[in-house]
């Protein structure tokens, strides 16, 4: 499985096993696509250790055709900001997601509940025929589920985020998820009309109401 971790949140190191040929020759992005990936999850966690201590241990880098993502915690809003603008001045990132959160390092107990819930969800992607979990990457931090990749359809992409919210644990799931087209998605799953979009970790965001017993769903644009 290729899962990775909160300060860990994908189990299996996301882009690190999408190094592995059968992995990245699943995906659609290829397996040069994967490799160049890799390349700038490096050289972003490299600049993370220049810049100072503190960055490259509370942060995970998530790396999708260029698109690099941001999440895990820092313990000052300055370590917020310095890790975005480090990022941002790495070659060959297309486009920054910041959901890097300024709060106190999570406990051993919270890293394993992340790792198990990315672990549940991605077997269960793995087992629904109308989802290509090869083309999803998942990353999960203090219960909040992020997943960034491509969908061949908006319905491939809304059964995937249906997936993750019922997760038992799971306590939020957004989604930078593009159609393949490049299309960033912009529709609601389906749910009753909405109230005032929420805005979250600074960004205009759309929220998918979800049934009462599910957590919420954030689709950013």
């Amino acid at each position: 499985m290729m899962l990775g971790g909160c300060a860990g949140a994908l189990i299996v190191g996301g882009l690190a096993a999408a190094s592995g040929g059968g992995y990245a020759a699943a995906q659609e992005r290829g397996v040069g696509g994967a490799v160049g990936d890799f390349e700038i999850q490096g050289d972003v966690e490299r600049a993370f250790v220049e810049a100072g201590p503190g960055l490259q241990e509370g942060i995970t880098t998530t790396v999708y055709q260029g698109r690099v993502m941001l999440t895990g915690r820092v313990a000052t809003p300055d370590m917020k900001a310095r890790a975005v603008q480090v990022a941002g001045r790495v070659p060959g990132v297309k486009a920054l997601y910041d959901e890097v959160e300024v709060a106190p390092p999570g406990s051993t107990w919270d890293a394993t509940k992340d790792a198990w819930i990315t672990a549940r969800l991605r077997s269960e992607m793995m087992l629904d025929p109308d989802v290509r979990s090869g083309n999803y990457t998942i990353d999960t931090s203090n219960g909040s589920v992020y997943l960034i990749g491509s969908a061949r359809t908006q319905a491939e992409l809304e059964l995937a985020a249906r997936i993750a919210r019922y997760i038992p644990g799971v306590k939020r799931v957004v989604s930078y998820v593009e159609l393949r087209s490049g299309a960033p998605i912009a529709e609601r799953p389906p749910g009753p009309p909405p109230g005032p979009a929420p805005v979250i970790s600074g960004s205009p965001a759309l929220s998918g109401p979800a049934p009462r017993s599910a957590p919420i769903e954030v689709q950013k644009l």
